[in-house]
């Protein structure tokens, strides 16, 4: 039985922003009310991870169904790839994109490609949008930027406003209820892309007075990636309180957008997705952000918690009969979102379309109980282990992360675009080394155990290499996974 299908995607929006285990500081949690409540009308997937990393190579995988890793890396969408909307319109979709989140379209990308229509709401982060005003005042010390030129940018992208409505969460969520409201009538696939809460934070200024009124000291809304040291402790827990505040105001026009579905009459015969590409260390490891940037170096750091782990909310359409308001905690990942669409979409099991992810509906069914063993999260293989690359690999229990023993003898390397679209050289920072936490006992990742626990560690590796051949990756990319820092060779 088909539905109507609407993808909500909230970029860098961590997992634990939900239910209110986000904290500012002691006693100042972010309160995200509007999402909590869809949550509760939902099922919610609590070990939900991405696959590819970041923002472009998470897209791929959306419109995939595919661990693009093994073969795509922060690229144009290729020309030849069939992707989910063109699947579908053949199922009698019509198929509409708004987003805000630049990098997709931007600079030729053209990951409209498929969809009936598309609209692309300017002025985020370094978007090409406005040249004006010309003296802009940056908010904080140049020095604790990651890109002085972006964050003048994103300044002049969004001169002028003055209400609520100006912000971009508003203008993607109120052109979005235009949408619906003159398609309604309509079997749809809406795709939307919110870009926040990503960095820059600039939400209004009362969406961060909520989280931290009394600070008075520079703002630092889009800081260096790397160890966070050079923050105060004022000035970190004040970009905790940005970030929550962005989130904040991405929350209040998402719940605009369900209630207009609701007053709408929708409920009936559509379903709701509302997911993230990943999330962003925010002081947690001694790290902000989600990688390393020192000038024009580029270092990636370890994939913990924080960053893999994102939110996986599912209201499905009142008229699929299926029970709401509870919660699966298997393992799923994102390319699962894209085969349950196609099922959705088709009525029927999709596993010939060439998807390497799994419907959830037959674990929603109670028809199965588990989706996968492991869940691996990386940015993409084929460039080697430039950089510091390292793969997580989540099981029920374990976290894994696999360093290569060739990550030793690599120096700089060729350029990637990966982040943001800039061009930076990659290039190594720190230890760089295998580790293994156990999520049950050791949640914030403190203790890496991995000497203790050869056995479980070895056990998981071997999974991840076998699940590499599943995937039909090439020996180019496999070989330098065979030999990993700590542990025996395979």
């Amino acid at each position: 039985m088909q539905s109507n299908i609407i993808v909500i995607v909230s970029d860098t929006f961590r997992y634990d922003l939900l239910h209110r285990r986000f904290q500012i500081r002691d006693g100042v949690i972010a309160n995200l009310d509007r999402i909590d409540r869809f949550s509760l009308d939902s099922i919610e997937f609590t070990r939900a991870y991405h696959a590819s990393f970041p923002t472009v190579p998470n897209r791929a995988d959306i419109l995939t169904g595919r661990y693009t890793f093994t073969y795509f890396d922060w690229s144009p969408l290729p020309r030849e790839w069939i992707t989910l909307p063109i699947l579908i319109k053949k199922a009698g979709y019509t198929c509409m994109m708004i987003t805000d989140t630049p990098h997709i379209l931007k600079d030729g990308y053209h990951f409209d490609r498929g969809f009936d229509g598309w609209i692309w709401i300017r002025g985020q982060e370094n978007d090409r949008y406005r040249t004006s005003p010309l003296d802009v005042k940056l908010p904080c010390s140049p020095w604790k930027l990651r890109s002085v030129e972006t964050t003048i940018q994103h300044i002049r992208n969004n001169y002028g406003r003055r209400y609520e409505e100006d912000w971009i969460p508003a203008k993607t969520a109120l052109e979005a209820a235009r949408w619906l409201e003159e398609n309604y009538g309509r079997r749809f696939f809406l795709y939307l892309d919110f870009f926040d809460p990503h960095e820059p934070w600039d939400p209004p200024r009362w969406y961060v007075d909520m989280y931290d009124p009394e600070y008075e000291g520079e703002e630092v809304v889009y800081p260096a990636y790397g160890p966070c040291g050079y923050l105060t402790n004022d000035e970190l827990t004040h970009i905790r309180a940005m970030y929550a505040g962005e989130a904040t105001l991405v929350d209040r026009w998402i719940g605009f957008l369900l209630e207009k579905i609701d007053e709408l009459g929708l409920l009936n015969d559509t379903t709701i997705i509302f997911t993230s590409d990943h999330g962003f260390y925010l002081g947690e490891h001694s790290f902000i952000g989600k990688s390393i940037i020192m000038g024009g170096y580029h270092g990636l750091a370890p994939l913990y918690e924080e960053v893999v782990h994102i939110p996986l909310l599912i209201r499905f359409a009142d008229k699929l009969g299926l029970k709401r308001g509870f919660r699966i905690d298997t393992l799923v990942q994102t390319p699962d979102i894209t085969a349950t669409i196609l099922e959705l979409a088709y009525g029927k099991d999709v596993s010939g379309m060439d998807v390497q992810g799994r419907s959830l509906l037959p674990i929603v069914k109670g028809e199965e109980t588990e989706v996968r063993e492991i869940a691996v999260s990386t940015p993409s293989l084929v460039r080697g282990v430039r950089a510091g690359l390292r793969v997580t690999v989540t099981t029920d229990r374990w976290s894994l992360i696999l360093a290569s023993e060739e990550s030793k003898n690599v120096g700089e390397g060729e350029i990637t675009f990966i982040v943001d679209g800039e061009p930076r050289v990659l290039k190594p920072f720190g230890r760089i080394d295998t580790e293994l936490y156990d999520l049950k006992a050791d949640p914030r990742q403190k203790a890496n155990i991995i000497s203790e626990e050869m056995d479980v560690a070895m056990d998981i590796y071997r999974r991840f290499i076998g699940f590499l051949s599943k995937l039909g990756a090439t020996d180019e990319v496999v070989k330098p996974w065979l030999k990993c820092i700590g542990l025996k060779p395979l």
